[in-house]
């Protein structure tokens, strides 16, 4: 109770000034987002790509940053490495094996973290990614919004290069562990 007086005696205006904790955004307010820059280097072959982070990957600053999505659990096991909860370590183990990871969509407006309530989506510069790392000769989209996005937005229009739709490893994609890991094991065939 004290709490919610508080806030309300606040102006809004400076409701942005106060600890996180002290004013949740309503899971149904719209904020524009925009996504994290490319995880590649010049060995990358294969891209991975999301739509865009959800709420608690954004918070981080950490593709895949919801404990509950799956992506980093299938990475370890298809690449046949030891988990680990240091993100920096995350991102060398994905390099080490030839493997991008970005986003498709560069901003967009979203309330919550749910692909569901993507609007005015606007697509990353992929003729420019696809320049800079000429070795990629892989796509594989982490989910349905991924890939419908980049085929409407971007287009399936560079040669020499695959492209595949995956099962999302997200949490609001119910299905068991192993199904994914069957789905995904494509990425190192």
């Amino acid at each position: 109770m004290c709490r919610f007086e508080i806030t309300r005696r606040v102006p809004a205006n400076h409701l942005c000034q106060l600890p996180p904790l002290w004013y949740n955004r309503s899971m149904n307010e719209t904020e524009r987002i925009g996504s994290f820059a490319p995880v590649a280097d010049s060995r990358s072959e294969t891209l991975i790509l999301g739509s865009i982070p959800g709420a608690e990957s954004l918070r981080k600053q950490q593709y895949y940053g919801f404990e509950r999505n799956a992506f980093w659990r299938v990475m370890f096991v298809l690449l046949d490495e030891p988990p680990t909860d240091d993100y920096e370590e995350k991102k060398r183990v994905l390099l080490r094996h030839g493997i991008a990871l970005w986003d498709v969509i560069e901003s967009c407006e979203r309330a919550g973290s749910l692909d569901a309530n993507i609007k005015n989506a606007k697509a990353n510069d992929f003729a420019s990614f696809f320049a800079a790392h000429p070795r990629i000769r892989r796509v594989f989209f982490n989910g349905q919004k991924a890939h419908n996005t980049f085929k409407r937005q971007v287009g399936m229009v560079f040669d020499g290069i695959s492209f595949t739709a995956l099962g999302s490893t997200s949490p609001a994609h119910a299905v068991p562990f192993e199904k994914r890991i069957a789905d995904w094991r494509q990425i190192c065939e």
